[in-house]
């Protein structure tokens, strides 16, 4: 079976409670760490992997980027999706080949530039065209940015999920959306729905996130700041 394909199915038909969990490494060390820990899929976050290549998260080029995801990706036989932020200005074509050149199965696309949304009807348009280049080659999640960028009203992510999903995306990940609105979320939203889960225990565990309605858990870059933090502790051990 192909990797997208593998990808697909874990979406699917999810039992109630038990989300998704897909760990997001940074580098391929970190990608075999958590497939031989016996994660079916991985998700790779682009704010780690720009830490990780001494870039600020935004800051990573193009090029640097899909290295970074083809590197994790040669390292590991599980499916991995690759975080793209919004795609680096690339023509859908252009982006769908060198995601599949670095041996993706999926993506995430993201509905902001430089901390302004996008036109929202805009964005469906090129998910769509994302979509149409990929055929069934590539899981497309779409980053809903509304509670990201300020935007607090649930029923304009809801809207945008809409759109996205008509537009041929198979999830939706609606970032920072506090855990209380998830089940409004999941009541207004057709399909499977991504939920970023906290390292600090100030927020629902993964399994929670479930119960609320949650069909993908991932963790943006906190694995690799709480890595970051167990290195420094070593470090202080060592000085």
């Amino acid at each position: 079976m192909r990797k997208v394909d593998v990808l697909r199915s874990l979406h699917r038909r999810r039992a109630h409670g038990d989300p998704l969990v897909l760990p997001g490494p940074w580098d391929a060390a970190g990608a075999r760490v958590f497939a031989e820990a016996g994660f079916p899929a991985l998700a790779t976050p682009s704010a780690g992997i720009a830490a990780s290549l001494g870039y600020a998260d935004g800051a990573v080029p193009a090029d640097e980027m899909f290295a970074a995801v083809a590197r994790i990706t040669r390292a590991v036989d599980v499916p991995v999706s690759a975080d793209v932020e919004d795609g680096y200005g690339l023509p859908p074509k252009e982006l769908v080949e060198r995601l599949l050149e670095a041996g993706a199965a999926g993506c995430n696309l993201e509905d902001s530039h430089a901390g302004v949304l996008k036109a929202p009807h805009e964005h469906a348009d090129r998910l769509a065209e994302v979509r149409s280049a990929a055929a069934d080659q590539l899981f497309v999640n779409a980053r809903v940015d509304t509670f990201a960028r300020g935007v607090t009203d649930p029923a304009q992510a809801i809207q945008r999920a809409a759109l996205y999903v008509a537009a041929g995306a198979e999830c939706v990940y609606p970032i920072f959306a506090p855990a209380s609105v998830l089940p409004l979320l999941r009541s207004g939203i057709q399909g499977p729905i991504n939920m970023m889960a906290r390292l600090d225990g100030e927020g629902p565990s993964p399994a929670e996130l479930g119960e609320l309605g949650a069909t993908r858990v991932t963790f943006g870059p906190g694995l690799q700041r709480r890595s970051m933090q167990a290195l420094r502790e070593i470090a202080d051990e060592l000085r």
